[in-house]
């Protein structure tokens, strides 16, 4: 008898469980639906500039930001915006503290087995930026594989390795800082350097008499997408849709935040 309670007692327990699952994944499954009964989207992002900032009046703008924004007002619900630590941001969509990650994210495998993504809303990669006075005549991108040509980055930062397999025979100099390779290249000590945009773009146009882009396309290619809980396959589905719809809108956002300028003066010094 009681092992016939204690087999009962299992069988009662598993289909417990099995609800509780279907429960949890039909709850996932609605987040649209929880977040427009909450009325507001919660949003994880970090701080990076232009993704994220703080403009002179403490208030949050970037490109991220006006992603959320218009995403939220199409919703017809409120935006919560939830700073988070950058180590800690997928951890936290998946603790529940916010609904989706808009934050620059970019895919990649091992992300894509923490969480789901939608199909791409932006791109980035590493640019270059080249010496005017050192770099002028180069045709590119074959001109800059020459033993005489000198690269600059990051000190251990992907760029570096990416000169080495693109361009084998050029020297190498690497520093500690972006920053500090830049100005190599800006007091003509070194011919271009490779590191993650915008800051190509950014210095160039800070510095047009001593920079210019030898391409305006990314020497190599990423691409970000939100980021949700795992489960969420309608949610996925309805901000694809959304992206679809906003693709010539992400762009030229994009194009604003990334390739210009124009919104310096309304952030602090950067």
């Amino acid at each position: 008898m009681n092992v016939t309670r204690k087999l009962f007692g299992m069988m009662v327990l598993a289909v417990g469980m099995l609800f509780a699952a279907d429960a949890a994944l039909a709850q996932q499954d609605n987040l649209i639906d929880t977040i427009k009964k909450r009325g507001k989207l919660q949003v994880g992002f970090a701080s990076f500039l232009p993704w994220a900032i703080r403009d002179k009046q403490g208030n949050w703008v970037g490109f991220e930001i006006d992603v959320s924004t218009r995403l939220a007002k199409d919703m017809g619900v409120e935006l919560e915006l939830m700073p988070t630590a950058w180590d800690g941001i997928i951890p936290s969509l998946i603790a529940g503290k916010f609904d989706v990650i808009i934050g620059g994210l970019t895919v990649t495998p091992a992300r894509k087995e923490q969480a789901d993504f939608t199909d791409a809303y932006s791109q980035s990669g590493q640019g270059i930026a080249a010496s005017k006075q050192l770099a002028a005549d180069l045709k590119y991108p074959e001109g800059y594989n020459d033993a005489k040509v000198t690269f600059t980055c990051r000190r251990g930062a992907a760029p570096c390795k990416t000169i080495e397999e693109k361009w084998p025979k050029a020297t190498i100099r690497q520093f500690d800082d972006d920053a500090i390779a830049f100005q190599e290249v800006i007091n003509g000590n070194a011919h271009a350097i490779l590191t993650s945009e915008p800051k190509p773009t950014f210095f160039t146009l800070q510095n047009p008499d001593k920079l210019f882009k030898p391409t305006g396309d990314n020497v190599t290619t990423s691409v970000e997408g939100f980021a949700l809980r795992k489960g969420n396959p309608a949610a996925v589905a309805y901000f694809n849709d959304w992206i679809g719809k906003n693709k010539d809108w992400l762009k030229q956002r994009h194009t604003y935040w990334f390739k210009t300028r124009d919104w310096a003066a309304s952030v602090p010094a950067s």
